[in-house]
């Protein structure tokens, strides 16, 4: 954190909503199915230095689809497809994914590897690969039951090339999720984001995110 904060007088942020709807089916033959529904709303932007200011803002809409395949005991290879909606613009994203989870003791800890690729018509493509570990803990007894909460916490580190530029952004999201029951969670935390920190032009950006997960 020390280079965020030697470069937080000269840099913007921006604060906003991130709320998601996930609902995953459980297929035959190890298959599943991820259909989710992320926005974006911008409620506030300014500089570390004093200067903001207050105005919603829709900034977008994500629809996605991602299909995996149990390849080993605890590891999953994945890939889909998201549409942006942006500004009346389009955006076509394809993902692919390999998910490593290890079952501990008192927690579960998951590793992701992903690559995507973003194409639109008004933009030059974006090819990004990304690595994230999860951990995730129950906070009454070693497992996470019905009716009981649990601490979520996800790091991310994104490398993004578009033409013949590049940029890392990192994400620290920790979460308090609640098990309604087995098959409905609710999470509630903050998404913090930082990129362009290579580039002495820090953007950061805080979001508070609630997540709906529903098995069916």
């Amino acid at each position: 954190m020390l280079f965020i904060n030697s470069a937080s007088a000269q840099s913007t942020y921006q604060i906003g909503l991130l709320p998601s709807i996930n609902l995953n089916y459980k297929l035959e033959n190890d298959w599943s199915l991820n259909s989710k529904i992320e926005s974006r709303q911008l409620m506030r932007t300014g500089e570390f230095s004093g200067l903001a200011e207050s105005d919603y803002t829709y900034v977008l809409t994500d629809l996605s689809m991602i299909t995996a395949i149990k390849v080993g005991l605890n590891s999953r290879v994945a890939s889909g497809y998201l549409i942006r909606v942006r500004e009346e613009k389009l955006f076509h994203r394809f993902i692919q994914q390999y998910t490593v989870v290890q079952r501990l003791a008192v927690y579960r800890l998951a590793h992701r590897f992903a690559s995507d690729q973003t194409f639109s018509l008004d933009e030059k493509p974006e090819f990004r690969l990304r690595y994230r570990i999860a951990s995730e803990v129950p906070l009454n007894g070693e497992s996470i039951d019905p009716k009981e909460f649990y601490f979520k916490f996800n790091n991310e580190y994104l490398n993004s090339w578009q033409d013949s530029d590049y940029d890392l952004e990192i994400r620290f999201v920790p979460l308090l999720g609640y098990n309604l029951k087995n098959n409905n969670k609710i999470e509630l935390g903050l998404d913090y984001r930082v990129n362009s920190f290579l580039k002495n032009n820090t953007r950061q950006s805080f979001w508070v995110n609630l997540n709906w997960f529903i098995e069916l």
